[in-house]
């Protein structure tokens, strides 16, 4: 089994795969004062509650967007596997060329959804990642990483509305029954909900017009299944395309890994 693990700002996803198959997946909380002790427990927890055997584990490979918990995780992952993680980076074969200013500055998730994308949907391509920010990616027709756009998150602009104002509450997270919300906690649904949806669908006409074509469009993230059925736009739900994708890349820079 190889273990691939995304480390966002808010949690880590965890998903172990056989070739192609996904065999399981888990989050825990990210977290940068946990000791490499503290992040051994919670992976090792994970796979008692899904019934995995640590032993099983051949191979981890590592997406990161926190760098302050990079050494924790390798030391917990050492500790346990008895294994050294490979963090995408520098060094690392993605199969996926770089068009930008700076390559080394693409977020390892970006490249690893980007991979995933081009492998399973073909080129070109828009990922839209809807989580703590919502980044929207665009694989071109060469199968090219050709940029991204990054934008505020639902929960980033509700806490920003409920911290910086007198009277918007905290709410529940839910589409409400109309786009003019009848009360206060329904008028900050619709904008989180529909408003971000509007968003993503008027980002990716931006997009198409300036390619010059329709690309596909997969969504993935942990709030994609909340804002996507609201776009008007067809778009493939994958909620673990960042693991796929880190699954390509770790069998391409191990090829003889079954």
């Amino acid at each position: 089994m190889i273990l691939t693990v995304d480390v966002g700002n808010s949690a880590i996803t965890m998903g172990g795969f056989v070739g192609d198959k996904l065999t399981f997946s888990s989050r825990i909380s990210t977290d940068r004062e946990k000791t490499a002790d503290e992040y051994a427990i919670s992976i090792l927890n994970s796979f008692s509650l899904y019934g995995i055997d640590k032993s099983d584990v051949g191979g981890v490979i590592v997406a990161s967007v926190v760098p302050p918990v990079n050494s924790s995780i390798r030391e917990a992952v050492k500790f346990i596997f008895g294994v050294e993680p490979m963090f995408v980076g520098p060094g690392v074969k993605s199969g996926i060329p770089i068009q930008c200013d700076i390559p080394s500055s693409v977020g390892a998730d970006i490249i690893a959804s980007s991979v995933g994308a081009k492998h399973i949907y073909g080129s070109p391509c828009l990922i839209v990642d809807i989580d703590t920010v919502t980044k929207i990616t665009l694989v071109n027709k060469k199968g090219a990483f050709a940029g991204t756009s990054i934008m505020s998150g639902v929960l980033m602009g509700l806490n920003a509305l409920s911290e910086k104002t007198a009277q918007l509450p905290k709410i529940s997270l839910e589409a409400p029954s109309s786009v003019m919300g009848k009360n206060t906690a329904d008028s900050m649904r619709s904008g989180a909900i529909f408003g971000n949806a509007s968003m993503v669908d008027g980002m990716i006409d931006r997009v198409a017009q300036e390619v010059g074509e329709e690309p596909t469009v997969c969504v993935t993230g942990e709030l994609s299944s909340l804002i996507a059925p609201y776009c008007s736009h067809k778009m493939q739900l994958d909620a673990h395309l960042v693991l796929k994708g880190l699954n390509f890349i770790y069998r391409k820079n191990n090829p003889d890994i079954n």
